[in-house]
């Protein structure tokens, strides 16, 4: 029996594990569709060195930062290690795609093995892993975060904020007397598409995050999980989509689904402690975050092309309080903060090394590059050669 379990429960996590690797090309599309056609083959590059390169590195030596030993007596070790290694890359991609249509390949891959091989890792260690700061001042182990609305999400949130402060925003993007430039989506289409890539996948980071499906309370918690993660993905869409006609007469789909995304992202630290009916009140929270969030950065003259921050960083510090606020067991002072110390960490230490990388290889391309286009000078190719495009 108990060989039974350990073999339904190792497969669950391979599924989860693959369901969370349909992120990859979900980021891709959804970064691709939403820059312009002279910078969509160096976003899908990106998105592929991340995913390589951050995998490799937490496969070499993060893993054992975050966790130690492989051990994991209840599924495959195998299995653990490779449901973990799907999390890293995600951390990057929120950087990535917050700075795009401005950001070389090498400097961002440099980094990329730094947060796979060191920021992430230790983030990991203090709150799903060893800690090695147990019972100390900085013991952040009693945050409830089951897939991390901080640990993943506020992370790459805060490094992005970091480097949208050093890199400054795309050519044009702010003009006179404050007024902002609007820059079209390419590809709609992808957009769509790369979002729901991002909402099935998920179902596998939230709901494999349970762990364990081979008992019956084991698998109503995934279930439940699973339930409420796509509560929130409704609910944070739909408020969007009502606000956005209620100012602008207008169905803007790329607000609804960046509306979707911060309800699942505001989810995803307390899909297993809440009841479903909690978890439309966070995604429509969420969803309202969303909202005002991205003009409000724009306000700040934070450039971010994709609505990230709104999306990862806001939503992830309001998901971790939400556990707090919502669930009984859930002590809302040590979401508040397992929060604050992770952030001041993540940004301060991706502040300085973005700095000192940028020193030596600058992040950002030349101003004559930029306006040609990323694809013509880090890649040599461009995805849409046929199409005539336009600056």
């Amino acid at each position: 029996m108990m060989d039974f379990a350990w073999i339904i429960d190792t497969f669950f996590i391979i599924v989860a594990f693959v369901l969370i690797i349909l992120m990859v090309p979900g980021f891709a599309m959804l970064e691709a569709g939403l820059v312009r056609t002279k910078n969509v083959t160096t976003v899908l590059t990106i998105n592929t060195i991340i995913y390589i390169t951050a995998s490799l590195i937490f496969f070499l030596w993060g893993y054992n930062i975050a966790f130690g030993e492989w051990n994991d007596s209840s599924i495959s070790k195998y299995a653990a290690f490779l449901f973990q290694m799907a999390f890293v890359g995600k951390t990057v991609n929120i950087v990535s795609g917050g700075v795009s249509e401005r950001l070389k390949i090498i400097p961002l891959g440099i980094f990329s093995i730094i947060m796979a091989g060191l920021i992430y890792p230790l983030v990991v260690n203090w709150t799903w892993g060893y800690n090695i700061f147990q019972n100390t001042l900085f013991d952040i182990s009693n945050l409830h975060d089951l897939a991390g609305s901080t640990v993943i999400h506020s992370t790459g949130g805060w490094a992005l904020l970091a480097a949208s402060l050093i890199i400054g925003p795309r050519k044009g993007r702010y003009l006179k007397k404050g007024r902002i430039k609007v820059i079209p989506a390419s590809n709609i289409p992808l957009v769509m598409l790369g979002a729901f890539l991002l909402w099935i996948g998920w179902f596998g980071f939230n709901g494999g995050s349970v762990g364990s499906i081979s008992s019956k309370k084991a698998a109503e918690t995934v279930s439940l999980v699973i339930l409420n993660t796509n509560n929130a993905g409704l609910a944070g869409g739909f408020i969007v989509a009502v606000l956005n006609y209620l100012k602008y007469k207008k169905f803007d789909i790329t607000m609804i689904l960046n509306g979707s995304l911060g309800g699942l992202v505001a989810i995803t630290a307390g899909a297993d402690v809440v009841t479903p009916y909690e978890a439309l009140l966070i995604g429509i929270v969420g969803g309202i975050l969303v909202f005002f969030g991205v003009p409000f950065f724009d306000k700040l003259k934070i450039d971010d092309p994709v609505g990230a921050l709104s999306v990862h960083l806001i939503n992830g510090i309001w998901g971790t309080i939400a556990a707090g606020i919502f669930a009984e067991n859930v002590s809302l002072i040590a979401q508040i903060k397992g929060m604050v110390i992770v952030g001041v960490f993540t940004f301060t230490i991706s502040y300085i090394l973005i700095y000192f990388i940028n020193k030596i290889i600058p992040f950002r391309i030349k101003e004559d590059e930029e306006i040609e286009g990323l694809d013509v000078n880090e890649c040599g190719m461009e995805a849409y050669p046929e199409f005539k495009r336009t600056i």
